[in-house]
C-alpha cells in the first residue's frame, strides 16, 4: 500500500442543473477553482449516462463492460478528481442509478446528462501530492503521488 497525508482545504457546494453535462461542469469547477484534490459526494437524477459495470474477464489489463441508459434515473454518488501528468483533472466517479427495479453501479465515464439536479459537495484535499498517472501495465490512470 502507498498513501500521503493531506488536510481538508475548501469546501464547496455545487448544483449541477437539468440538462448540464455532468462531469464537463466538474471538470471545468476543478480547473476555475484550481483544485488539485478533491473527494466528491453527490445526490440527484441523471436522465442519460454510460458507466462501466466491470470487467468482461478478471485480467489486467481490463476490457470493461459498458452499460448506458437514456431515461431519468435516481443516483448516488461518490468520487474524487486528482490532476494528470498534464495538470488536467481527472475524475473518478462511481455511483448507483436506478429507476423502477432498474438498479445498477457503476462507474461513469461518459454521457452523463441532470435530469432536474445533481446536488454535489465537494471537499478539496490538500497537501496529499496525489495525482493521476497513466499505468502502463492497465493503460489506465491510477492514483499515484508526487514525491
Amino acid at each position: 500500500m502507498k498513501y500521503s497525508q493531506g488536510h481538508l482545504g475548501r469546501v464547496f457546494v455545487a448544483k449541477i442543473e437539468h440538462g448540464d453535462d455532468l462531469l464537463k461542469e466538474l471538470s471545468e469547477l476543478a480547473v476555475r477553482e484550481n483544485l488539485t484534490a478533491a473527494v466528491l459526494f453527490m445526490i440527484g437524477a441523471l436522465k442519460k449516462a454510460s458507466l462501466v459495470v466491470g470487467p468482461q474477464q478478471d485480467v489486467v489489463p481490463p476490457s470493461p463492460v459498458w452499460n448506458s441508459f437514456d431515461n431519468a434515473h435516481e443516483m448516488i454518488g461518490i468520487g474524487t478528481i486528482f490532476r494528470n501528468d498534464n495538470l488536467e483533472p481527472v475524475i473518478h466517479l462511481h455511483a448507483s442509478v436506478g429507476r423502477g427495479d432498474d438498479c445498477r453501479t457503476g462507474c461513469i465515464r461518459e454521457d452523463a446528462s441532470a435530469y432536474l439536479v445533481v446536488e454535489v459537495i465537494i471537499l478539496e484535499v490538500v497537501g496529499s501530492n496525489a495525482t493521476r498517472t497513466l499505468d502502463a501495465i492497465t493503460g489506465m490512470n491510477m492514483l499515484g503521488f508526487k514525491p
